[in-house]
């Protein structure tokens, strides 16, 4: 008896384990921050947006996020960076007061945020920073904005020279901030390593250039925007749709339940696998075609099976080795010009 209910215990936690590392529930915020009386004392706009920030933070609990994504200097009052030497008194006396506060929403909570501010280093610099809080509250992981403008240059912001990607529980994280998104190079460092998720914390929208990020990156695409007017907040796919976004008549925040067990698949030689595929494991894996693009979204959501060992099992072709063989094929006798 005692060995069944060992062997029931074991399968149970298997089962739970895997659902929990395939299927993240993600939430980006993008409210518009609100106005405030900028002669308030600096105290008190610090306790102003802090408020601001627990009713919004407040309102996305219930969907028991893993991951919550915060805008760029989602901390700074509004307006307030039209005044450069206000702003900064103001960061003097913000100090961490708002990482502090993050780190116990995380720890209390059970998720990973991503806080996005203005960070001030013990050398008197400053960088625009993203920091990745884990479930613990702990800070697990910093990005530095590569390609600050030249307004945020011209007023003390430093630029960072790392890409790193973060792992978590759940996969692994890169991370960008507003301007960083139009700039080749970063995005050609995320692409050789491809993580699961990147992030990007803005006051800019970029339009197409989230999904060409996503789809060049092979990754889920999080953007966390806040602005005037309304910019929406979006959950982007490997393949450069669009999952969910923030509404601008009811929702200030987009959710969307995303599989990380996934690969991207080039229809040419494949379909009649996939297909095969399909027919064997029904429910327990996903096929997403978004037409004209010729590559769809291979997911697994099996208990026992991750979407390589289907793969496998079939002998399809991932998108990325598709690709590199028919580059390398030109080089073949015959396939080039003389």
């Amino acid at each position: 008896m005692n060995k069944l209910i060992l062997t029931f215990l074991f399968l149970f936690m298997l089962v739970f384990t895997g659902q929990a590392k395939r299927v993240v529930r993600v939430v980006a915020l993008g409210p518009t921050t609100p106005v405030i009386d900028l002669n308030m004392p600096y105290e008190q706009m610090v306790d102003t947006m802090m408020g601001f920030w627990d009713s919004k933070i407040s309102e996305v609990l219930s969907y028991r996020p893993d991951l919550i994504v915060l805008p760029e200097a989602c901390d700074r009052p509004d307006k307030l960076q039209q005044d450069w030497k206000a702003e900064k008194k103001y960061y003097e006396i913000r100090k961490d007061q708002f990482l502090d506060h993050f780190r116990e929403i995380a720890r209390n909570n059970h998720c990973y945020m991503v806080y996005s501010y203005k960070r001030i280093l013990g050398d008197g610099t400053m960088r625009n920073s993203s920091v990745l809080i884990d479930r613990q509250g702990s800070v697990t992981g910093i990005y530095d904005k590569n390609y600050p403008t030249i307004g945020e240059m011209d007023r003390g912001i430093v630029r960072g020279i790392e890409a790193p990607v973060f792992k978590t529980d759940f996969g692994t994280v890169g991370m960008l901030i507003c301007f960083d998104l139009n700039f080749d190079e970063l995005r050609k460092k995320y692409a050789k390593v491809q993580p699961d998720i990147l992030i990007f914390s803005s006051r800019y929208e970029g339009l197409l250039m989230q999904k060409f990020w996503a789809h060049s990156c092979r990754s889920f695409f999080v953007s966390a925007i806040e602005g005037l007017p309304f910019l929406p907040s979006e959950i982007i796919d490997p393949l450069g749709e669009i999952l969910n976004q923030s509404n601008s008549h009811y929702l200030n925040f987009a959710y969307a339940e995303i599989n990380l067990d996934n690969k991207l698949i080039h229809r040419d030689n494949t379909m009649d696998k996939m297909m095969a595929l399909k027919k064997k494991y029904g429910d327990e894996v996903s096929i997403k075609d978004p037409g004209l693009l010729d590559v769809v979204l291979l997911s697994s959501y099996s208990d026992s099976l991750t979407v390589d060992d289907m793969i496998k099992e079939f002998d399809i072709e991932t998108f990325d080795s598709y690709y590199q063989r028919s580059s390398d094929y030109r080089f073949e006798p015959g396939n080039m010009e003389k």
